[in-house]
């Protein structure tokens, strides 16, 4: 069971940063409810569904932290021995560098928190893993076993992103504004040189947008090299430059963001460019 959630939490005026460390933020939440047998898979397949994520998005573990039980806990000695030891040999059978933080989990729950690094070397928790044998108990869950009897779940909470403007601000640090084609907000920019091939431009915006590109067109009147500079300084990934040899031919000039080229291409070919590279999550263009 998953939600968006959104979260409040009193911080203090020095503590407050941006997008990063907001009195009210959103989490991609979730529990998961399982059989005790089921605990060790199930964590097994959240992890790996975390570092999926990072390498989507070109994002390193700085590190993960094994957190314990704190002094204000609930539920007995042994579920948390139990739950601690549990999660300890995930790490092992799963090989994950990890260092332990004594006394920081959840009062219901050990955990796992995943800490990632942003562009000047700071680290900021993100992924975090809960392991919950108590809200079962207080919420009285069961289900049925294939033998008949009444059994008690484990929870299993988790969130991927975390905070989300935690998490987007990471990345627009990590980027510096070179956003992937597939993440940018601007995909595509199309500049007619002069008015004479306006509505060939029109025509290629059209195209563009209806095959999910998202594309805008300059056709003011300042000089091509100064909406070139300005386009480049927004960090589109694609600049089209459309003159009469363009329109004669039929192709679009593409300037790409990343590799400096210019390239001489017809437009079908240029959307099964671009296409490849969002479906695929190219990180450059």
């Amino acid at each position: 069971m998953g939600e968006l959630g959104v979260v409040h939490r009193y911080e203090s005026s020095g503590e407050t940063l941006g997008i990063l460390r907001p009195r009210e933020f959103t989490q991609d939440d979730a529990h998961i409810y399982c059989t005790p047998d089921q605990v060790k898979g199930e964590l097994k397949k959240i992890i790996d569904l975390c570092f999926e994520v990072y390498q989507t998005f070109g994002l390193e573990l700085d590190h993960l932290e094994l957190s314990t039980r704190p002094e204000n806990s609930i539920g007995s000695d042994e579920v948390w021995e139990k739950s601690e030891a549990i999660m300890k040999e995930v790490l092992d059978e799963t090989d994950v560098p990890h260092q332990v933080n004594e006394g920081d989990g959840a009062f219901y729950g050990p955990k796992f928190d995943f800490h990632l690094k942003d562009a000047i070397g700071r680290t900021w928790q993100c992924s975090t893993i809960q392991l919950d044998f108590a809200q079962p108990e207080n919420f009285d869950l069961e289900y049925i076993t294939e033998k008949g009897t009444r059994e008690r779940p484990v929870m299993i909470h988790r969130v991927l992103y975390g905070s989300v403007e935690r998490f987007l601000g990471v990345a627009i640090e990590h980027y510096a504004g070179n956003f992937p084609v597939w993440l940018s907000p601007v995909q595509v920019v199309v500049l007619p040189i002069t008015e004479n091939e306006g509505d060939y431009a029109l025509g290629i915006v059209k195209e563009l947008r209806v095959n999910g590109l998202r594309v805008e067109i300059d056709k003011s009147s300042k000089t091509l090299s100064k909406r070139i500079r300005e386009w480049e300084m927004q960090k589109v990934p694609y600049i089209l430059v459309l003159g009469g040899r363009e329109e004669e031919a039929g192709t679009v000039n593409v300037r790409n963001r990343d590799t400096g080229d210019q390239t001489e291409m017809n437009v079908k070919e240029f959307i099964g460019l671009v296409g490849e590279k969002i479906s695929s999550k190219a990180l450059t263009a």
